[in-house]
């Protein structure tokens, strides 16, 4: 249909590269840590709002001017960076261990936790020179509708995805609500998810367009 080839190949190698960890899965699982499998489930769906952006960019040719154009690639990749930062700072800050041990941490709203899963995704020129590489492998070349073609496999792809990022919220609000019963535990799981974004930031930053 629409041209596409191989669908097992490429409902099979998405849900592997889904499976592979980054500052996606990694924002799903600070939040359904630190409060539970609605707020990693918030932060999922602004993950999958985020990656319908890139695939409609891309399949409409917008993403194949960020793919020719280094200056555009290296703004994008510089707020995304600033962006990642700021998240990480934010939940290290928020969790701070200056604050009292008992008092109870207020939850980040759920709609808050949607909109920062969507720009950490959307803000990430990377996946949009991923989509470009990934999926046209999948078209055939004589197809005439490859616009078609490659929105279909976009939202097969998504829809796997948001699988894995909803069974990832669920077992880490699972693993969470067993052994880290005490704020301070949370806390400190906060500060190590905000380090770790930092990282991811800062490897961001260095990146190169390919």
């Amino acid at each position: 249909m629409f041209g596409i080839e191989n669908l097992w190949l490429f409902v099979l190698s998405g849900l592997l590269l889904n499976i592979l960890p980054g500052p996606d899965s990694l924002y799903i699982i600070g939040r359904s840590a630190s409060q539970g499998f609605k707020a990693g489930s918030a932060a999922a769906l602004g993950i999958g709002a985020g990656t319908l952006v890139h695939i409609l960019a891309a399949a409409l040719g917008l993403s194949v001017v960020l793919a020719t154009s280094g200056e555009l690639f290296t703004a994008i990749k510089l707020v995304g960076c600033a962006y990642l930062l700021y998240i990480g700072l934010t939940m290290f800050r928020s969790q701070s261990g200056r604050a009292d041990a008992s008092r109870k941490v207020e939850p980040v709203p759920r709609l808050k936790i949607f909109y920062q899963g969507f720009l950490t995704n959307v803000l990430n020129p990377k996946v949009a020179l991923f989509f470009l590489a990934f999926v046209p492998q999948f078209i055939a070349a004589d197809s005439d509708n490859k616009a078609l073609a490659f929105i279909l496999l976009g939202l097969i792809f998504n829809f796997n995805g948001m699988l894995w990022c909803h069974f990832l919220a669920w077992s880490s609000a699972s693993v969470s609500r067993k052994f880290t019963t005490s704020e301070r535990a949370r806390r400190w799981l906060s500060r190590v998810a905000g380090s770790l974004f930092g990282v991811f930031g800062i490897k961001l930053a260095l990146s190169v367009q390919s």
